[in-house]
Formats: structure tokens, C-alpha cells, sequence
């Protein structure tokens, strides 16, 4: 953490070539400027003068910013000068969970209101499930090929059929899609029971019975979510839906 700020002049070293700009130079620019910083703005605009730059330095990244005489360093060594986090990559989220049903259960308020003028409603519940379903299956899809890599860690039916963990994010998207919409119960029912129950008896056995510590594939193959809590109430949803929706439609409720 910065114990002077007295002196509030820094100077900038950032790559601004023609066809790039550093955006961590920009970041580091703007957090100086925020934390109230006059900027002496150094732009570094050919490889060459990048190269002689960090040897002159001996650094190995730009930017790199400094305040007074002594070397800030890069984005990440500003962030701690001034008391900010600096994000692990290595380190266990859960952001993309919350983001996912966070963003879910607003647009299933939304739904709800357009339809029926009335936030709390049965439909509601029921989009947030088939949303959040079809959220979870667009993380899976950006790259499926690291899903399936991940999944291959705990489920037990790929283990034994390794396609599956390519058709699971299909499925699971084609069920919430379906539930969505309300149609084809027949078809978006058995695929979501199918997966969650395969999935659920996986995650459990690889979590609490076997007691590995895992990353959970639930949110694509890139993520740093623990398996857990989390793939367990993916699958638990949707087994829920898949007893509740065909439920619904044969009017038990």
C-alpha cells in the first residue's frame, strides 16, 4: 500500500503501436488518474523501442509505471501498491455461478412481468431453472472441447463413453430451450432427468464418496468452480424439471 502520496506525478511506459494497444497500459493509466496521479504518458510505439525499453529496464512486460524515482512495475504491482486485489488465475470462483443465476433469475422476473404483470410467479421459478440451464450450457459450448476434457474427470458415464461428454451440453441445452418455451415435454423431460441423475450420482460419488478435489465443468473447462455444491444443484435442477414439467403439463399441479 502507498504510504506518500504527497507526490502525485508518475510516469508511464505503454505499448501504443498502430496495430495494438496495451490494454493493461490503458488500465494502468487510468488507475493512476484515479487515485488522483498526474500521468507523464510514455508510449512506446515499435518493437524495437518495446525491446530496448525492457532491456534497459531489465523488466519483461510493459507497462510499466514509476513514481518518483523507484519502479512501480506492472498493472498487477500498481494494483498492489495501491491497496487493490490482484486476481490469482489459479485461485477457486465462484463469480461465474452467481453471474449466471443472478442474470437468470432477472430476465425470469422480466419474462414473468411481460406475460403476467406480476414478478412472483410459478412461471418465473419455472424460466430461472430453464435459463439457468441454458446458461450453463452456452459456457459449456464456447469450448467444448475442454469441457468434455474436464468432465471426464468425475462423470461416470463418460468414463465408460467418451462421446458424452460431447452431446451432454447439447442436451442440456435443447432441454432448456424447450422448457422455455413450454413445448415438446416429452422430448425436454427425459434428456434433463437422464443427465441430472447421471450427474448428481457423479458428483457425489466423486465429491463425498471418494472425496477428490476437483474442478467442476459445470460452468465450461476454463473454469476454477470446485466440485461440489455446485454441479450437484446443476444436476439436482434439472432433475427437478424433469419430474416437474411433464407433472405440470399432465395437469398434477
Amino acid at each position: 500500500m502507498a504510504t506518500d502520496t504527497a507526490h502525485k506525478t508518475a510516469r508511464l511506459y505503454r505499448m501504443v503501436m498502430p496495430e495494438h494497444t496495451c490494454p493493461y497500459g490503458l488500465k494502468s493509466k487510468d488507475l493512476l488518474e484515479r487515485n488522483g496521479y498526474t500521468v507523464e504518458d510514455h508510449h512506446l510505439t515499435t518493437r524495437e523501442e518495446t525491446d530496448a525499453f525492457k532491456a534497459k529496464h531489465n523488466v519483461e512486460t510493459t507497462p510499466q509505471t514509476f513514481i518518483g524515482d523507484k519502479r512501480i512495475g506492472g498493472h498487477d504491482a500498481l494494483r498492489e501498491y495501491f491497496g487493490q486485489e490482484v486476481k490469482d488465475e489459479d485461485a477457486t470462483s465462484y463469480q461465474p455461478v452467481i453471474a449466471i443465476f443472478a442474470v437468470a433469475a432477472l430476465m425470469a422476473l422480466g419474462l414473468s412481468w411481460a406475460f403476467f404483470e406480476d414478478l412472483f410467479t410459478l412461471r418465473a421459478f419455472e424460466w430461472f431453472l430453464a435459463i439457468s440451464m441454458c446458461f450453463l450450457a452456452v459456457q459449456k459450448l464456447q469450448d467444448i472441447e475442454s469441457f468434455s476434457t474436464m468432465f471426464l474427470n468425475y462423470d461416470l458415464l463418460a468414463q465408460r463413453w467418451v462421446r458424452y461428454g460431447y452431446l451432454y451440453p447439447f442436451g442440456e441445452a435443447t432441454s432448456g430451450i424447450l422448457m422455455v418455451a413450454g413445448a415438446l415435454v416429452w422430448i425436454s423431460a427425459p434428456i434433463a432427468l437422464f443427465i441430472g441423475t447421471i450427474g448428481a450420482v457423479s458428483v457425489f460419488k466423486a465429491v463425498y464418496i471418494d472425496k477428490r478435489e476437483l474442478k467442476c465443468a459445470c460452468v465450461g473447462g476454463n473454469s476454477n468452480v470446485p466440485l461440489g455444491f455446485v454441479s450437484l444443484t446443476e444436476n439436482l435442477m434439472m432433475i427437478f424439471m424433469g419430474l416437474w414439467m411433464p407433472a405440470r403439463a399432465l395437469g398434477w399441479f
